[in-house]
């Protein structure tokens, strides 16, 4: 089915092995490209969870996505064209519903399945949020909950409830950051990130880093699924979550009366994760306003303080 769209000057019905796009003036380009494994059982839940995924990265520095692009590695010998096309239903659907338009794209026949999107956004070249943008005296607000990455090892492992824990990687890990995107936008934040592979405490880490400051984490303040805390209790923890966890302690403090299985949680390694913000005091009401109508979560997990060369870049607070 071909999808017709005025930012398209080339069809994709006619075959061609790239696209014209025609761009808007005055603005810059946001370009990014992520792709993985299934995570859910359900292909079309696939599709539109990798999708998000890779959409996310746009949002995350206040762009609005433009096109995508399918990437697409499947066995075609070995499983039926059906599941194929339940994986692309689900991610046009997503790509659909963030307003952009499908470009085209590739696919390979492999032994294992793969799918995601190459994404194009457009965004202010004057107004974007980085990983450089924090401020001493921001607030950090997060919009989904954590624990997706032990969510995922329990449904894999068929551990006992992995019908739930599918629906709950459905509900969050399907979800668009566009929320967090409008926040950026509107209130015009230069701080922000999304959280994946590295978790929320390598990738406020990497933020901390780039903007010479340090940040505090309240664990208690962190919006955990209950369901991953359960199993992260019964040793369901990804080696992906652990590797983390060690790359990162040199630049960790954690208090005594931190929950270690929590501070492990921390560096749980997310799909298509919320949006971290670092947003001024002054703006946290309308940042919270905001996300709330959209149904993302609001969750005030932290602070952003002055750069101290003798303490850890990352305190964890129980």
């Amino acid at each position: 089915m071909t999808q017709q769209d005025d930012r398209l000057l080339t069809s994709l019905g006619d075959n061609e092995d790239s696209a014209i796009v025609r761009f808007p003036a005055g603005k810059a380009l946001v370009q990014t490209l992520d792709f993985f494994t299934p995570i859910v059982n359900d292909p079309y839940w696939f599709g539109q969870i990798a999708a998000a995924n890779a959409l996310s990265d746009v949002y995350a520095m206040g762009g609005l996505p433009y096109t995508a692009m399918n990437i697409v590695c499947f066995p075609i010998k070995k499983f039926p064209k059906e599941i194929l096309r339940e994986i692309l239903h689900g991610g046009m659907d997503k790509i659909r519903e963030a307003g952009a338009v499908l470009a085209g794209g590739h696919s390979v026949e492999d032994e294992e399945t793969k799918y995601g999107l190459s994404v194009t956004g457009i965004v202010d070249p004057d107004h974007f949020a980085s990983n450089k943008g924090l401020r001493a005296g921001d607030h950090l607000l997060l919009t989904k909950p954590i624990g997706t990455g032990v969510l995922a090892t329990g449904l894999k492992a068929d551990w006992e409830g992995s019908e739930k824990f599918e629906e709950i990687l459905y509900r969050w890990a399907g979800m668009l950051n566009a929320a967090g995107g409008e926040v950026i936008r509107e209130l015009d934040l230069i701080g922000a990130t999304d959280v994946t592979g590295f978790g929320l405490g390598g990738h406020l880490l990497e933020m901390a880093r780039a903007s010479k400051v340090d940040v505090v984490l309240r664990l208690g303040d962190i919006p955990f699924i209950p369901e991953a805390v359960e199993l992260a209790g019964m040793g369901m923890i990804p080696a992906g979550s652990f590797a983390n966890k060690k790359f990162c302690a040199s630049l960790v403090e954690i208090f005594p009366q931190c929950d270690p299985l929590l501070v492990d949680l921390v560096f749980d390694a997310q799909t298509s994760g919320g949006l971290l913000l670092g947003v001024p005091e002054a703006k946290v009401a309308r940042a919270v306003e905001i996300l709330e109508q959209h149904g993302a979560l609001a969750a005030y997990v932290g602070d952003v303080v002055v750069f101290d060369p003798d303490r850890g870049s990352l305190r964890l607070h129980p």
